[in-house]
C-alpha cells in the first residue's frame, strides 16, 4: 500500500511568475467553465449546475472562491427564499481574451468533424470573432461586451447531452 500522502497543491509558492499566480486563482477544473457560463448569461446557481453537471457543494465552493477573488459578484434577485445571480466584475471580464484563445485552441484540436460547438460573433456587425478577439469581418479588436456566443456547426453533437452548454437555454 502506498504511504505517500502528497496532496495536490493549489498554490505555486516557488514560481515567481504571473502565469503561476493566475493558475492559483482560475486554474481549478471548474473555474473557467463557471466564468464561461456567467459570461454567456447563465447567471443563476441552478442554471450553472444544470449546464456543468457539477455537484452543488463543489459549485458553491467554486462560486465563493471566484467571489473572494473579485472575479464574480453575487446579487440578490429574490428575498424569500434568498436567491442570487452571479455577474462578472471587471477582473472577471478581463478573462475574456483567455477564454476566446482557449476556445479557439480547443476548436482546432478537438477533432469534432462538424466544427466548433460554439461560435463567437461580433454584436456590431455579426462577423465571427477570431481566437485573438478580433472581428474577422470588420477588423475591430473586441471586448466581452462587444461579442456573444451562438451555437456553431458542431452544436448538434451536444444538444441532447445532459450537461451541454445549451442546457440552460432549453
Amino acid at each position: 500500500m502506498c504511504e505517500d500522502h502528497t496532496v495536490l497543491r493549489r498554490d505555486y509558492p516557488n514560481q515567481p511568475c504571473s502565469l503561476a499566480h493566475s493558475l492559483e486563482v482560475i486554474g481549478e477544473r471548474w473555474s473557467l467553465l463557471i466564468v464561461r457560463d456567467v459570461m454567456n448569461g447563465n447567471r443563476r446557481f441552478s442554471g450553472i449546475q444544470a449546464s456543468l453537471g457539477i455537484a452543488k457543494n463543489v459549485l458553491s465552493a467554486r462560486l465563493q472562491r471566484l467571489i473572494d477573488e473579485d472575479i464574480l459578484e453575487r446579487r440578490a434577485y429574490q428575498e424569500a427564499p434568498p436567491r442570487h445571480e452571479y455577474f462578472l466584475t471587471e477582473k472577471g471580464l478581463d478573462l475574456w481574451p483567455a477564454l476566446i484563445a482557449l476556445m479557439g485552441w480547443g476548436d482546432r484540436h478537438s477533432g469534432n468533424p462538424d466544427g466548433p460547438p460554439l461560435r463567437v460573433v461580433h454584436k456590431g456587425c455579426g462577423g465571427f470573432v477570431s481566437d485573438r478577439g478580433i472581428c474577422e469581418d470588420c477588423g475591430k479588436v473586441l471586448t466581452a461586451h462587444d461579442a456573444k456566443a451562438v451555437p456553431g456547426p458542431g452544436a448538434a453533437v451536444y444538444e441532447d447531452a445532459p450537461f451541454s452548454p445549451f442546457a440552460a437555454r432549453r
